[in-house]
């Protein structure tokens, strides 16, 4: 059996710019692709909490240390410059895989900043 998990998420980053006439993709920030994993021009999801959007686009490659998250093309209706966004891709695992599995969880201040990374969701509670 194979199973889709989170593979790494981009958590909170704000959206920097929108651009309708720029080719479809997501620029980010160099070094928050490389400290998530995230490979240009991979597949990625976008989880929009300003507005609930969620959609489906793929990585490309912002100047390194610019902060940039900008969501282009037709995705730029769904996501405007100040929203947070969270940003994922999946990885597709066996079950042997499963145990060794630690998804790359960056998390971003309002500036598109690191605040901290880890390897583990916190158990939710009542």
């Amino acid at each position: 059996m194979q199973l889709t998990m989170l593979k790494c998420k981009i958590h909170r980053a704000c959206v920097t710019h929108a651009e309708l006439d720029y080719e479809g993709s997501c620029a980010i920030d160099r070094e928050l692709l490389d400290l998530a994993g995230i490979f240009p021009y991979e597949q990625i999801q976008i989880y929009n909490i300003a507005n609930g959007e969620r959609f489906t686009t793929y990585a490309i490659e912002a100047e390194a240390g610019s902060r940039i998250i900008s969501v282009n093309g037709a995705a730029a209706h769904k996501a405007s410059p100040g929203d947070r966004v969270i940003i994922c891709a999946y990885a597709i695992l066996d079950q042997q895989e499963l145990a060794d599995h630690r998804p790359q969880l960056v998390y971003t201040n309002e500036l598109n900043e690191v605040t901290h990374t880890g390897e583990r969701i916190a158990i939710q509670t009542a």
